[in-house]
């Protein structure tokens, strides 16, 4: 509770520079996110079957859908951070479970909902949230629950762990930034570096810094 109270502190004290940076962070979250989805897609593993998983892959962007998420949620900025490291965990977690084109909007609108209730002094309902996301309440519901089971209720995270992804997270934006400006398609210009670890693994200091998996949300 101590690191959530700190990491609210902190929110707040770079609530503007964070607004003006927060369309570079979803860019390279949406970046990463797509890329992780594309590259499972393409794995001949076996994957199980989960309430995240759709019948068909949806037709909105992974940006775009961040984008309406981030216009509608009116959550704090820190919350994006947070529900990208829920994912990661979720990933670590879940191993059958990775990632792809079929369960990533799902997983997206799920750990932003769950990061929001635990950072935020007010949020939104599940119903809300759900109208956000396009689908039903009761979806958003037993999503939740899934999700939660999926992390293993481990919602805390700390101020050195939320740093070390808000450094990552700079440090894609600034590689995206330097790929627009040669005029280089970022998904052709990182494809060498995306094999085993896919989105993302700072070392966390809490106990999941010791949890090994090939399928991480890592970028090499």
């Amino acid at each position: 509770m101590a690191d959530q109270i700190q990491i609210q502190i902190m929110n707040q004290d770079l609530e503007e520079p964070m607004a003006e940076i927060m369309p570079s962070v979803l860019t390279a979250m949406s970046y990463l996110l797509q890329r992780v989805s594309e590259t499972n897609d393409k794995l001949s593993q076996k994957q199980r079957i989960s309430s995240f998983t759709g019948l068909t892959k949806p037709s909105i962007s992974i940006r775009s859908y961040l984008e309406r998420i981030f216009n509608y949620a009116n959550c704090s900025y820190s919350c994006y951070i947070v529900a990208y490291i829920y994912l990661d965990r979720f990933v670590k977690k879940q191993p059958f479970l990775p990632i792809n084109s079929f369960n990533v909007h799902r997983l997206i609108i799920t750990s932003v909902l769950v990061s929001a209730k635990f950072m935020d002094d007010l949020s939104y309902n599940n119903g809300y949230y759900a109208k956000v996301g396009g689908i039903s309440r009761e979806e958003m519901n037993m999503l939740e629950l899934d999700f939660l089971f999926g992390i293993g209720f481990q919602l805390n995270v700390t101020v050195s762990t939320f740093n070390n992804y808000c450094c990552f997270l700079q440090r894609e934006m600034g590689m995206l930034t330097k790929m627009k400006s040669l005029f280089l398609e970022p998904s052709l210009s990182f494809k060498s570096s995306s094999k085993t670890k896919l989105l993302m693994n700072p070392h966390e200091d809490d106990s999941l810094s010791t949890h090994h998996n090939k399928k991480q949300l890592a970028a090499a």
